[in-house]
């Protein structure tokens, strides 16, 4: 395989951290929900760059989850802007794992979250024009 064929992940890495036994079944696979969890908080996370504020998710598009995740796990959260509308913001976010001891990732699973700007009343605001740089 050359390097141009090697699948790496798309935007830019916005959370990173190391499945635990507590986020496991009994046969030491993560659970599903907990990658989305993490998935949420990484777009969350660039959301909140982008609306300079409060954001909350409003939606998550279909997810497939690629292979699984085992304890001791690296996960990364990369994250990608699809497009910002006067409120909202949708992020694809790709979940990417790697075993402590190698280099080679591994894709997981991806999502689109949908997130909304919104004021210390909780309703929705203008997400300002002017985006600042990751």
């Amino acid at each position: 395989m050359s390097v141009d064929e090697i699948p790496t992940p798309i935007g830019q890495l916005a959370l990173q951290i190391i499945a635990m036994p507590a986020d496991a079944n009994a046969n030491g696979d993560i659970f599903g929900g907990w990658l989305v969890s993490q998935m949420d908080i990484a777009g969350c996370v660039t959301a909140n760059r982008l609306a300079r504020g409060r954001v909350v998710t409003v939606a998550i598009d279909s997810m497939i989850f690629l292979s699984p995740v085992s304890v001791g796990a690296i996960i990364s959260c990369y994250t990608k802007v699809i497009n910002i509308g006067r409120s909202s913001m949708r992020i694809q976010v790709e979940v990417w794992s790697s075993e402590p001891d190698e280099i080679e990732k591994q894709k997981v699973t991806e999502g689109l979250f949908t997130f909304v700007a919104i004021d210390k009343n909780r309703r929705t605001r203008p997400v300002p024009q002017s985006v600042p740089q990751a």
